[in-house]
């Protein structure tokens, strides 16, 4: 694979930067990262990698961050070709994907896995037909917007002896902004799943929401965090978006995912495929999700959950 004489990343949430900054690393000979930030935010991007910084400036509570998409395709089109834009695939960042793809005349991936960078443009790899399949795609034109998939790339540790000066960008005004009239402080957990080396995933085996709290027991009991399956999160609306484990919502890579009354259905296991090893608990021995785990415990979650406990506190 060879590699892009330059990469430009950029990423609203600060989690994810050391993901970009590292498969930028990963694609081309230099990484150029955009910062909407403090000089604190500067000073990271340049510890965990990044070849140059381009200023922003500080975050503007009346913009959002697709009105900085005119301000970074000015810069872009006036670097060298070609060239890559990468970006995680955030809620914000897939917008200003699309945006970016219509000022720079650029093919636009999204949730791309297996990104490789030849002679004849980026490909990538996707799922498609909610995960039932994966689609390669191939961006030909001279600046690619790439938008990848969380846990494609490890995120590298920061060293603050790597600094630099960074170039400061004059912002261009977008000529149909977005007005933001209010912002509130989202409710919810700042939870990573992606960062968590055991994750228990609870589904529709659980009666009631008050009954999160036996499996959050078991969650202290093994240092583990978690998760749920779409219908806890969206359909009965008791957990956080953020810990929605499946194809539309987090695919994280645990050493452990332990899956306790989840049925096993494909939009979910695509979700939790990335976990090293798969522990799951059902009640109905030909639940889909015996297919894809590595042990399986045919029981009532009700009985299971506390015994688990009881027995890891043991020890």
């Amino acid at each position: 694979m060879s590699k892009l004489s330059n990469v430009w990343v950029f990423s609203d949430a600060a989690s994810r930067l050391a993901e970009v900054i590292a498969g930028g690393a990963e694609l081309g000979e230099k990484v150029s990262a955009f910062v909407l930030g403090s000089q604190d935010d500067v000073a990271k991007a340049f510890a965990l990698g990044a070849s140059a910084v381009y200023h922003l400036g500080d975050k503007d509570s009346a913009s959002i961050v697709e009105d900085y998409a005119d301000t970074m395709a000015k810069v872009i089109a006036e670097g060298e070709t070609p060239a890559m834009v990468l970006l995680p695939a955030t809620r914000r960042c897939k917008g200003l994907a699309s945006k970016l793809g219509v000022k720079l005349n650029a093919g636009v991936l999204t949730e791309a896995a297996d990104i490789e960078a030849g002679a004849e443009g980026v490909s990538g790899k996707h799922m498609v037909y909610g995960g039932l399949a994966l689609g390669e795609e191939k961006v030909t034109s001279a600046v690619s917007i790439v938008v990848v998939a969380s846990g494609v790339f490890a995120g590298g540790e920061a060293d603050a002896s790597k600094t630099g000066e960074a170039v400061s960008v004059d912002f261009v005004e977008p000529k149909c902004a977005v007005k933001c009239v209010e912002r509130r402080a989202k409710e919810g957990s700042s939870v990573d799943l992606n960062r968590a080396k055991r994750v228990v995933g609870i589904g529709r085996g659980i009666a009631k929401q008050e009954d999160i709290a036996i499996a959050e027991q078991l969650c202290s009991a093994i240092e583990a965090e978690l998760g749920c399956s779409r219908p806890i999160a969206e359909g009965e609306k008791w957990m956080e978006h953020e810990r929605y484990i499946g194809i539309s919502g987090v695919m994280p890579k645990p050493e452990v995912y332990l899956a306790l009354g989840i049925s096993g259905q494909i939009q979910h296991m695509v979700g939790a495929n990335g976990a090293q090893t798969i522990v799951a608990v059902n009640k109905d021995k030909n639940a889909p999700i015996f297919q894809f785990a590595d042990y399986g415990i045919v029981g009532d979650i009700y009985k299971v959950m506390p015994a688990l406990t009881e027995a890891f506190k043991g020890e």
